[in-house]
């Protein structure tokens, strides 16, 4: 960008590039959630709006990956990984040409105003959503010419962007000095390297200032630095306190492992997705003060990282270290424990977690001595380094002066039990106020989006502060929560009240045909939702052989990121029948497998062995291969009904909008009973959503229809 401004005349009058020699109507088009060619930053453009274009400069990007969650978590294999690659380990090959997804950051007033849109145009735009998002930045799916140009650093990617794409900008004569003259030839390879030169000499130059601080080749002033630090507003102290303060407490243990040692948990945590949470960040991350903001958040990390840690490693055990920079405006990892990790700069990117999911350690459940490893549906046999769902220990989100918040996932163990785990800080909390034993305490649940009882809305609850780990229990779950779905759990410091809240979805999806709505852990819907599974009976009774087969890949095989799950095939038969089964039982079984995968809902894979029988996937080479059947979730959207909207309306009032409430439990008064008509329509919104568990209406409660409603 600062050589863009040198070299085509950026106007410091207000004007910016209006009076330059660019041609707007040259600049590459392009489209907010679609594919294109990848451009990189400094390109200028023209968005898509549908009318009038809206001319900008690239000014920032990022990797966005689909699975980054809202709160900045993301799967272990994006971080570091290549353009194009696979929770599975693979990549494109050397002839292909990778997609990569990115959120690019358009300045929209580059030109001026005689070329840009006006506030209420672009505010007008940033609601509808259509042609750039909330914030005003552009999603595209980025395709590159191979792996290779996808991985050139920033300026290399420019100068051939330059000299290619743009080149018709570049060699205009009414730029106030050309290329040409300043390379002193025509040669492209020539020009190539004077344009790299020419950058690296910006950057250096920006480097030495002692009045800056550059993160990447992204540079802040030191006194901008300071206001943030001093600031008690959005972004300021106590935003960049609370970010430093949850990458040391992400990876910090919570459990243990057999044999007492602290079991090693790790987190990537994205920046850019984090400081979208905050509360009245949202017109501060709007534009560009987004790529602002990302640059200072990461500087705010590393002071911490530098002057509270050796080498990223704290003092409570945790080891935070950056590990991808361009994904999600700056990956970080924490890992406990940190003494585990070797030696380095923490703030070199590491890619340790594309690393370390390419190819994970798979330790087996111990058996007999010479035995192969036990596998019973009950029991998984390979289940903790490719994520295993464990006991659902809450994640930290939020630790300040008014309230600890974090996030949990409900199991299938907790909707029967009314169970709840709590975080050890809020579990620490709670015993400084309350005497031993068993206390009471409120329990506030908001199920956004859906209606619940009002009995279940608030409970007077039980906390087990004595057990390891501590919990709630009592609870009285309403009936549409199901096992995988997610829960922020907030205590408000010094009370007795705990609030739990569930979170829509963007969009409703269907998983198996199944429609979920809120936010869910897909790992713990894989395990828990198995066949089989349901709030009144969790075993294998009644299934037929293609069930057996499908909860036991879903319970017992290993467990990746993203909900998928892989198991040995020669283990399928004990896992099923947990011992040699009879030869028409395994043949039954083989026939189910092979049924499934024509389907489409199992698929084989291959992995390996290692010399200890340890199974490993992706295969590693050297090693035995060995044949593995997969489960993959079908995540599919689900489509929205058409909005009806009133033919007739107030003269400027808010137009009405109609949304769909779909169907759900509602308890009746004591005595009551629901209709014939309420009994029939349950029992076809079960048959539709796919329901296992029973199609009866419980004891209790009727059913209300899905039915439209006008706000």
């Amino acid at each position: 960008m600062a050589f863009n401004a040198a070299y085509f005349g950026y106007g410091l009058d207000g004007q910016g590039y209006g009076t330059s020699p660019l041609d707007p109507d040259a600049f590459p088009v392009i489209a907010h959630d679609e594919c294109a060619p990848a451009l990189p930053v400094g390109a200028m453009v023209r968005i898509a709006t549908g009318s009038q274009p809206l001319y900008a400069e690239i000014v920032y990007k990022e990797g966005r990956h689909a699975a980054t969650d809202e709160l900045g978590e993301v799967p272990g294999w994006v971080s570091g990984a290549p353009a194009g690659a696979a929770a599975d380990g693979t990549v494109p090959g050397p002839d292909d040409s990778p997609v990569r997804n990115e959120l690019l950051v358009p300045d929209v007033h580059a030109f001026g105003d005689a070329l840009s849109l006006t506030d209420a145009q672009l505010r007008r735009l940033r609601l509808q959503q259509r042609w750039v998002d909330r914030y005003g930045h552009v999603h595209v799916r980025a395709r590159y010419a191979s792996p290779a140009a996808a991985g050139q650093d920033a300026l290399s990617a420019y100068a051939h962007y330059l000299l290619r794409e743009a080149r018709s900008l570049l060699l205009s004569p009414a730029v106030p000095v050309s290329i040409l003259d300043l390379a002193g030839t025509a040669d492209d390879t020539l020009l190539h390297g004077a344009l790299v030169q020419i950058l690296r000499t910006i950057e250096s130059v920006l480097n030495s200032c002692e009045e800056l601080r550059c993160w990447g080749p992204y540079a802040a002033t030191r006194q901008s630095l300071a206001a943030t630090w001093q600031d008690d507003g959005p972004l300021g102290h106590g935003d960049m306190s609370r970010l430093a303060a949850s990458l040391q407490l992400a990876g910090r243990s919570t459990g243990h492992r057999r044999h007492g040692t602290p079991a090693a948990t790790t987190r990537y945590t994205a920046i850019g997705p984090w400081l979208t949470t905050l509360t009245g960040a949202s017109s501060l991350l709007t534009g560009v003060g987004y790529a602002a903001a990302v640059c200072r958040a990461n500087l705010a990390v590393t002071d911490v990282v530098r002057g509270e840690s050796e080498e990223g490693l704290f003092d409570n055990g945790t080891l935070v270290r950056l590990d991808d920079m361009s994904e999600g405006g700056g990956v970080w990892r924490s890992r406990r424990p940190g003494a585990e990790e070797t030696a380095g700069d923490p703030l070199v990117p590491s890619g340790l977690g594309w690393r370390a999911v390419a190819r994970p350690p798979v330790p087996p459940v111990p058996g007999p001595a010479g035995a192969d490893p036990v596998v019973t549906p009950d029991r998984p046999a390979v289940d903790a380094p490719l994520g295993a769902v464990g006991p659902a220990v809450p994640d930290l989100l939020q630790v300040s002066d008014s309230e600890i918040a974090c996030r949990i996932p409900l199991r299938l163990t907790h909707l029967v039990n009314g169970s709840l785990l709590l975080h050890p800080l809020i579990a620490a909390g709670l015993r400084r106020l309350l005497r031993p034993g068993g206390t009471p305490v409120r329990l506030e649940l908001d199920h956004e989006g859906g209606e619940i009882d009002e009995q279940q809305r608030v409970q007077d609850v039980v906390a087990d502060l004595a057990g390891a780990p501590a919990r709630l229990t009592g609870i009285d779950w309403p009936l549409t929560f199901f096992p995988g779905i997610e829960l922020r759990l907030q205590w408000p410091r010094g009370g007795q009240v705990l609030r739990a809240t569930t979170r829509l979805l963007e969009s409703p999806v269907l998983v198996d045909g199944i429609e979920i709505r809120h936010r869910y852990s897909q790992k713990v819907l894989t395990r828990d939702g198995a066949p089989g599974s349901s709030r009144s009976d969790d075993s294998p009774t009644g299934l037929d052989e293609r069930g057996l087969v499908m909860r036991a890949v879903r319970r017992c095989g290993l467990l990746t990121v993203d909900g998928h799950a892989l198991l040995d095939r020669a283990a399928l038969p004990g896992a099923v029948y947990g011992q040699s089964p009879a030869p028409r039982q395994a043949e039954a079984l083989e026939r189910a497998v092979d049924e499934l995968v024509a389907a489409g809902r199992l698929r084989p894979a291959t992995g390996s062995r290692a010399a200890d029988g340890r199974p490993r996937f992706p295969a590693d080479a050297g090693e035995q291969p060995i044949p593995l059947i997969g489960y993959s979730p079908a995540v599919s959207p689900v489509p929205r009904p058409a909005t009806v909207r009133p033919s007739f309306r107030h003269v400027g009032a808010p137009e009405p909008q109609t949304y769909q409430v779909h169907g759900f439990l509602r308890r009746l008064s004591p005595g009551a009973v629901p209709g014939e008509a309420q009994r029939a329509a349950y029992r076809q919104h079960c048959r539709r959503l796919g329901k296992a568990d029973g199609w009866e209406l419980p004891t209790g409660y009727t059913f209300v229809t899905e039915h439209s409603r006008t706000r």
